[in-house]
């Protein structure tokens, strides 16, 4: 085809769109808008969910750099000389210390008589012993508080929980795992840590979202180095923040190549992800590509009904164009150039609603799901990826009809044969 044949296309397209029913027309593109929300919202938000996973693991628990212990070490071994280290890194804003240590905690144990071969009923955890105040100044860790207050440095024979462990946020009944019932703020429960057993107050409730962090027993770092009889600094985490417009990997390399990799994992935070969240991550966006496959097949069934009817509708009309010498070929593409049309008008409209709308008030709102606060994720070039999987699909679905219908006899599409 050449180039005159091209532009008789368009006209006649143009010709039809203008003269169609303007009602059809607006039905028309909102369907291939709603394909392509479908397309691209129901794959961002399932990835999205998973993301909000990720960014409260860095933003409420990793930081930027996240230093842990060894496996075959209790604890991260010259940890006076790795934070000497990042006090002397330009890169590093500050960073906090945490001690760990697994114990137990049971309520109601004034009221409960135990036969002599019941087990008692407790919760256990690791237990962090926290810088109340660089947390919070770090992480924002007070935000997060559902019930009660925050841990303050000054506070002894006290302790914060996780909302996961207690039954009224997780409720699960298993021989593995006991969550606490009956606790609030203000309740006594009775602490164990290794050979000491306390009786404590909780302060407060803290759900993140975090599941490393909604695990935990937050207690002052003092008064766990106490009850565990440690009497040196060595740490079991350093949470990293970094400088803005600062990588990183510069902080991570620059710890590594001061040898302090053989007595601490030292990773950037994305590094730190349980895998398991990569996967999921992976599943969903398969998971939302599948949906949105379904939505292309519904608008290119659309699209392919409206062509049809339209073209039957006209026969008698393209007998004549091929009649006065218009070629089969220059009709065909007239129609594809109005599936072109409804198919990026719609997509236009579509990343408009996305990138405008949607996107930020998503990130400003996030959808409250159980164990994240879900985001929307979409990209520039991922949605023009899947404008133009729809754009395909709608051509395909213009051309064929019309590829039926006007190979057909000239004379009897005159006569309406």
């Amino acid at each position: 085809m050449n180039l005159t044949s091209f532009k008789v296309a368009f006209f006649l397209a143009y010709r039809q769109v203008k003269r169609s029913n303007i009602w059809t027309t607006i039905l028309i593109v909102f369907v291939m808008m709603l394909t392509f929300l479908n397309l691209v919202v129901i794959s961002g938000i399932l990835v999205g969910l998973i993301q909000g996973s990720e960014e409260a693991f860095r933003t409420r628990y990793a930081g930027d750099v996240i230093i842990s212990k060894l496996i075959e070490k209790p604890f991260i071994e010259r940890t006076t000389d790795i934070t000497n280290a990042l006090d002397t890194m330009p890169e590093v804003k500050e960073y906090t210390t945490r001690y760990l240590q697994g114990g137990s905690v049971e309520a109601n144990y004034k009221n409960s008589i135990r036969k002599d071969n019941e087990i008692k009923v407790a919760a256990g955890g690791q237990f962090a012993g926290i810088n109340p105040e660089k947390e919070d100044r770090l992480f924002g860790l007070s935000g997060y508080v559902i019930e009660g207050q925050y841990l303050s440095n000054d506070d002894y024979d006290v302790i914060m929980l996780g909302a996961n462990l207690l039954y009224k946020y997780t409720p699960i009944d298993s021989p593995s795992f006991r969550p606490l019932r009956d606790v609030e703020p203000g309740s006594k429960v009775r602490v164990t840590l290794g050979t000491t057993t306390r009786e404590m107050i909780v302060k407060g409730i803290i759900k993140t979202k975090s599941g490393e962090l909604d695990q935990r027993v937050y207690i002052n770092a003092g008064q766990l180095r106490q009850m565990i009889g440690r009497d040196d600094f060595n740490v079991n985490e350093i949470a990293v923040v970094v400088n803005k417009d600062v990588q990183p990997e510069v902080v991570r390399d620059k710890l590594l190549a001061e040898g302090f990799g053989e007595h601490a994992k030292i990773q950037k935070w994305s590094e730190a992800i349980p895998q398991f969240l990569d996967q999921i991550k992976t599943t969903f966006a398969l998971l939302g590509n599948l949906i949105g496959s379904i939505g292309i097949i519904v608008a290119s069934i659309t699209i392919f009904i409206v062509i049809f009817v339209n073209i039957v509708t006209r026969r008698k009309f393209i007998g004549i164009l091929k009649g006065i010498g218009i070629t089969p070929e220059t009709i065909e593409i007239s129609y594809v150039f109005q599936s072109i049309f409804y198919a990026v008008v719609g997509s236009a409209f579509g990343m408009g609603i996305v990138f405008f709308i949607l996107k930020p008030f998503i990130a400003a709102h996030p959808i409250d799901f159980p164990f994240s606060d879900g985001i929307l994720v979409a990209t520039l070039g991922g949605t023009l990826i899947r404008a133009l999987v729809l754009l395909i699909a709608t051509i395909l679905a213009g051309y064929i009809p019309a590829r039926i219908i006007v190979r057909k006899n000239t004379l009897d599409a005159i006569l309406g044969r």
